[in-house]
């Protein structure tokens, strides 16, 4: 009889993962364990990775460490990215029991009843072009916002990145099974559902469907009030799509648009399949249509060849732009991919520089955009967290508010009114409904 009866759960990186991870966790309850927080000594700990730079590596080494230090007969499974990428460097890692990859990480739970704990790390991980399967999933239980998988892999091979390493190919489910998906998260109590994926613009090319397809029949479902569309790249983010949003009840007036680079020649050398010219087409055609919209950026500094003047002109074509907030990532170097090869190579020190030049920027700007609005009046989404006696929640367009913690409140949508902004960029709600 398998001793294992309690299981844990930790999730490092994207939206994407902890989508999964849910739908890990309920085959694990549907096989009769109880989840339990990691402190909790389970008998079973997944750790489901992330590998998009080599902080989101070291965060699992040190993960497992410590599980293991303080549980040490604890079953150690690890799934993921950085689980398909270096399968025998997590192996190497003392308590690791098993490592499994793209094509296994959802059959975890009948490797972890058919052999207990050995003494021998096993590993189950292919190649990377066998995996052709789309396995849905939906998050629930973990946070307010439902994240729905709508789409996984990647065609495009951009110069840094692994996730097509990680991921495999493009694909998504046909249609119907996507909005099958979406009825069970709604019908799980989800009011907010967030569009998860590697690339959700490449949505339903294998079945003669697409992104706007699905979100129109998505706009069409009873019983969720909002739905938000998780990054997407500018080139897959047509004007239909962007009008269709600022049409709807039910899609929000928020955006995460990556950029990576405000230079030609860098955008060039990276790979990617737009130039700054559509980009700003992108922003200033959101903002034409919905003023209020919140719009976050992705932005790499650092990379192989990007010079001084490169990173100006990113700079300088950030300030312009009316986007809201900034997700800035340090260059991290990443085995087999194809920003290697470039010998012009940016010093650690000047790249953390850069990424600390683009931070100041992105607080500038958040807190601007916070401003806009202060006086006005929203609906927000009230979370479950309680912190000093106050509970917290996101506007449409993404504004933080708070109001004193009602536990009726949790997951109900609200009218607040804009009151004090904090320093943490956070409003105070003047209604208590």
């Amino acid at each position: 009889m398998n001793p294992f009866r309690t299981i844990a759960f930790h999730t490092l990186g994207c939206k994407l993962n902890f989508s999964e991870t849910s739908t890990l966790a309920r085959q694990f309850t549907d096989a009769g364990y109880s989840r339990v927080d990691m402190e909790a000594n389970p008998d079973v700990l997944v750790i489901n990775t992330c590998s998009v730079t080599e902080q989101a590596d070291k965060k699992c080494r040190n993960l497992v460490s410590r599980a293991v230090r303080n549980n040490p007969g604890v079953y150690v499974a690890v799934v993921g990215c950085y689980a398909q990428l270096k399968p025998q460097e997590i192996a190497a890692i003392p308590g690791v029991d098993i490592v499994l990859g793209a094509g296994e990480k959802f059959n975890l739970p009948a490797h972890v009843e058919a052999k207990i704990k050995s003494g021998e790390t096993r590993i189950h991980v292919g190649e990377i072009k066998d995996v052709k399967e789309f396995i849905p999933s939906f998050s629930a239980g973990d946070r307010t916002r439902t994240f729905l998988k709508v789409q996984d892999g990647c065609n495009y091979f951009c110069a840094f990145c692994t996730i097509p390493l990680a991921r495999g190919r493009s694909r998504s489910a046909p249609l119907a099974e996507t909005l099958a998906e979406a009825q069970k998260a709604i019908d799980s109590g989800a009011k907010e559902i967030v569009l998860t994926g590697v690339n959700i613009g490449d949505y339903g090319t294998q079945h003669q469907t697409s992104l706007l397809e699905l979100v129109k029949r998505l706009d069409e479902l009873n019983g969720v009030e909002r739905f938000r569309i998780s990054s997407i790249e500018p080139n897959l983010l047509s004007d239909e799509i962007i009008a269709f949003v600022a049409s709807s009840k039910k899609f929000m007036p928020h955006f995460h648009i990556p950029l990576q680079s405000g230079s030609d020649d860098i955008l060039r050398a990276m790979r990617r399949r737009y130039r700054t010219d559509l980009y700003r087409e992108r922003i200033t055609f959101i903002k034409s249509l919905m003023p209020h919209a919140c719009i976050g950026v992705d932005v790499i500094t650092g990379f192989p060849s990007e010079s001084e003047a490169h990173f100006k002109q990113t700079h300088e074509f950030l300030q312009e732009l009316p986007v809201s907030y900034l997700h800035v990532f340090t260059y991290s170097e990443r085995d087999n991919t194809t920003a290697l090869r470039i010998d012009d190579v940016v010093p650690m020190n000047e790249r953390n520089r850069r990424t600390n030049v683009l931070r100041m920027l992105s607080d500038k700007k958040k807190r601007a955009f916070y401003e806009s609005f202060a006086q006005t009046n929203h609906h927000a989404l009230w979370e479950g967290q309680e912190e000093d006696g106050r509970m917290f929640g996101f506007t449409e367009n993404y504004l933080k508010v708070s109001r004193p913690f009602d536990a009726a409140k949790v997951n109900q949508i609200e009218a607040v009114g804009l009151g004090k902004l904090d320093n943490e960029l956070v409003y105070e709600s003047v209604f208590e409904g």
